[in-house]
């Protein structure tokens, strides 16, 4: 039975068209949801708001910035939870909303307005114009919010419970993509509407799915082990919540990409805060709860992702399909100050993390395809990496498959920055 459309994907529906009548319904909910009389209201049309909506608007009591999320198609899926006094009361700096609203199909969020950028803005800047001042204080801050996130990871680790485990709306961003909301069938969900069936075009070749999710990627020389569509199948046999309680359990914010955090500078100081933790929780899968953070901030640079038509003018990719091998050729790599984000991640949080899991004995044998498959699933379900089903193109789709293969597999020879990331956060290399 189809689901009513609730009124915040009519607002999301709407605002593709960008005509005011958006505009003229989120208004009409603001009234309804608290009691204000917004005015100046503008719906902010970034690159970063992928499954949300955000914007801002004015008020007799001043300023605010809004967000909320209603993803299409989703709407049976468990709900989300705005729980920023998780983090707040676990010592994180996060911003706490003015204003809130949990009812099914009326979740939004509103916060005082910040002149503050995000950091993502921010690191964007320096990906196309490298500046080692200001990366140096962007590493700087990535330092000290990690150090602070490591500290909660370590006082909350805790044994849980498979059902504590399922309770936790994380898996909203990995294992409930792969499958039908309502029945639980798989494939279905974002997997089943983005890719089973449909063809896949890159430069020089196009193939169908059967072909593209059999076909064993080589990617600049290096042959990887797993196929797409292997990769699917093991995300969900793996990471099913009823399989994720072996590491424990830690309080997160699980999904501060860097759209989720602000940046504020100040003199030689350089402070980040985060907002939005819709996916919060007190008994997230420890090896789950910095994967988000670790493929949006890093490996989603530069640009393939998020402006995928200045990927396009800015990198080049082609294709080879014969004998069920995709041999990839790119100039796309990860930027300077994104490496140097990535060795901030390994040292302050990832290496330490998985050292501590080790020795409480709650890291399981296979932590390093638990990690490789959530990462796999970041890009490939945040949305249709196929050209031409959004906003992507053959270059900028075949640049992102790459990157979710090398994330999701193991080399079969040879290393990349992947693997030699998840070399250096081997507590038995330690």
């Amino acid at each position: 039975m189809t689901q009513p459309e609730s009124r915040t994907a009519e607002i999301r529906r709407l605002a593709k068209a960008r005509n005011g009548d958006a505009e003229k319904l989120l208004a009409e909910l603001l009234r309804d949801l608290f009691k204000v009389e917004p005015v100046h209201l503008a719906i902010n049309h970034d690159q970063y708001s992928l499954n949300s909506l955000n914007g801002f608007f004015d008020t007799a009591d001043g300023q605010f910035f809004f967000k909320f999320h209603q993803e299409e198609g989703e709407e049976a899926m468990s709900g989300e939870y705005y729980r920023a006094d998780i983090l707040a009361r676990a010592g994180l700096p996060v911003d706490q909303p003015v204003l809130m609203s949990v009812l099914p199909g009326e979740q939004i969020l509103v916060y005082k307005r910040r002149t503050d950028p995000r950091f993502s803005d921010v690191l964007r800047a320096l990906d196309l114009a490298p500046n080692p001042v200001k990366a140096s204080l962007a590493a700087s801050a990535e330092a000290k919010l990690s150090e602070a996130v490591l500290s909660v990871y370590l006082e909350t680790l805790h044994p849980v419970t498979v059902e504590q485990v399922s309770a936790e709306p994380i898996h909203r961003l990995f294992y409930e993509r792969l499958i039908e909301p309502a029945t639980g069938s798989y494939p279905g969900g974002r997997l089943g509407r983005f890719y089973v069936g449909q063809e896949f075009a890159f430069p020089g070749v196009t193939l169908g799915w059967e072909q593209f999710s059999s076909a064993r990627f080589v990617v600049n020389g290096v042959r990887y082990e797993k196929s797409v569509g292997e990769l699917f199948d093991a995300a969900f046999e793996r990471l099913n919540p009823f399989r994720l309680a072996d590491a424990g359990g830690v309080t997160a914010h699980g999904d501060a990409h860097n759209a989720n955090v602000w940046y504020q500078e100040v003199g030689q100081e350089a402070s980040l805060s985060f907002f939005d933790p819709a996916f919060a929780g007190e008994h997230i899968p420890t090896l789950l709860a910095e994967v988000k953070t670790t493929f949006h901030n890093i490996f989603a640079h530069p640009l393939w992702l998020y402006d995928p038509a200045e990927a396009a003018q800015l990198f080049v990719a082609s294709a080879h399909y014969a004998d069920g091998t995709l041999d990839i050729t790119t100039s796309w790599a990860p930027s300077d100050v994104r490496m140097d984000l990535l060795h901030v991640k390994a040292e302050k949080i990832w290496r330490p993390l998985l050292l501590k899991l080790k020795q409480a004995g709650l890291l399981p044998a296979d932590w390093r395809n638990v990690v490789r498959l959530g990462l796999f699933l970041c890009p490939t379900l945040v949305m249709n990496l196929r050209a031409g089903a959004t906003t992507h193109n053959p270059v900028s789709s075949l640049i992102g498959f790459s990157m979710a293969v090398m994330a999701g597999s193991e080399p079969v020879d040879g290393e990349d920055f992947v693997s030699r990331f998840l070399d250096a956060i081997d507590p038995e290399r330690v």
